[in-house]
């Protein structure tokens, strides 16, 4: 038994690896290919990078510690202004700034952009922190107002005449430098999401678990509940502040209409679809939902058939993407992970129960 379960550990070694090469492949492939262009693959899949952090980090809090926050846009919001402000080149300043000029002290302030984004995570993480002391007592639909509200407070003080000098206001940031390359954002995002597995997986990823389950009986054990609550709060804020963070390089100028509670909804979405309590679920979620978007796109160009012209027409793409969700959800209720992640030896039971099934029927 020992020396099959060895097998199946080297075998799960060398797929994984086989899986890695193959995406490594596949993105070399869009990115260095001359003869034709792949701009339009290369931005789902860093657009889906980009919101699987967020929908990582939002599951962090809303699946494995059980707090339904919707400050997700304001976090955002926070990561993406300071990575803009940062990162802008410091001679393009005065053209992002022409209207009412730039504070002093900010226009030599400029950051490479990894410590940019790392610098707005943290600002957003400290945000939380102030915010979660009040919040945080809050539980259920209460706690979900009260960070919605955050949100949108965050929202307009950035977009407020008082910030134009820093935020520039209702202008917007324009000018922020974008990836060179496709592996820039994938390499971020892999390590965000490493580390909050890694977190999840620690002890205290365990105590997260154990108030999501049974606050009461976690407190009976030992464990803080308002410390581990703020802990939990904060860290998902840092990383939906480096998604931000990355939202704004990938868009290369930002404004405050870009975050709107829309934004927090679609990463609910992803949560959901994926299935609270899953990463993987979350990540494979965010592909398909960011993908499935733009690969119906085709649904809002006319076309010259009778019968579908009067359907093929702007908007109507978003009727059927709907459609889809909704069936979606009820094939899949707990979302097309669950609280499971993926894993080789998952995969083999999926089969194995199917080739029964299907083993089942054939004698019936």
């Amino acid at each position: 038994m020992k020396e099959k379960t060895k097998k199946q550990k080297v075998t799960d070694v060398i797929l994984s690896l086989i899986l890695a090469g193959a995406f490594t492949a596949l993105l070399c492939y869009f990115q260095f290919d001359t003869k034709t262009s792949h701009s339009y693959a290369i931005s789902i899949l860093e657009r889906s990078a980009i919101y699987a952090v967020a929908a990582v980090s939002m599951n962090l809090l809303n699946g494995f510690t059980g707090l339904f926050s919707l400050g997700q846009a304001g976090f955002m919001c926070i990561g993406a202004y300071v990575t803009g402000i940062l990162t802008i080149p410091t001679e393009l300043r005065a053209n992002v700034y022409y209207m009412n000029g730039i504070e002093p002290w900010l226009e030599k302030l400029h950051l490479p952009m990894v410590p940019a984004m790392i610098v707005g995570g943290l600002f957003a993480a400290g945000a939380a922190a102030l915010i979660g002391i009040p919040c945080l007592r809050l539980k259920s639909d209460y706690l979900a107002i009260a960070t919605l509200g955050f949100a949108e407070i965050i929202r307009a003080l950035v977009a407020a005449p008082v910030n134009d000098k820093i935020t520039n206001g209702s202008y917007g940031l324009n000018q922020i430098p974008g990836y060179d390359n496709i592996f820039e954002v994938m390499i971020i995002a892999a390590v965000c999401i490493l580390l909050m597995v890694l977190l999840i997986n620690s002890t205290y990823g365990r105590a997260f678990k154990a108030i999501r389950e049974d606050e009461v009986a976690a407190e009976a054990m030992g464990i803080n509940l308002f410390k581990h609550k703020e802990l939990s709060f904060v860290i998902s804020s840092f990383f939906t502040g480096m998604s931000g963070g990355m939202l704004a390089v990938f868009m290369r100028s930002i404004d405050s209409k870009t975050f709107m509670v829309t934004m927090t909804y679609n990463i609910l979405l992803i949560v959901v679809l994926g299935g609270i309590g899953s990463v993987t679920g979350s990540v494979i979620a965010s592909l398909l939902i960011n993908g499935g978007q733009e690969w119906l796109r085709f649904l809002d160009e006319p076309t010259a058939v009778p019968v579908l012209k009067y359907l093929f027409k702007p908007g109507f793409r978003m009727v059927i993407y709907s459609v889809l969700l909704m069936v979606v959800v009820l094939f899949w209720r707990k979302g097309i992970m669950g609280t499971n992640e993926f894993s080789w030896e998952g995969l083999r039971r999926l089969f194995a129960r199917k080739k029964k099934q299907s083993a089942r029927g054939g004698e019936a």
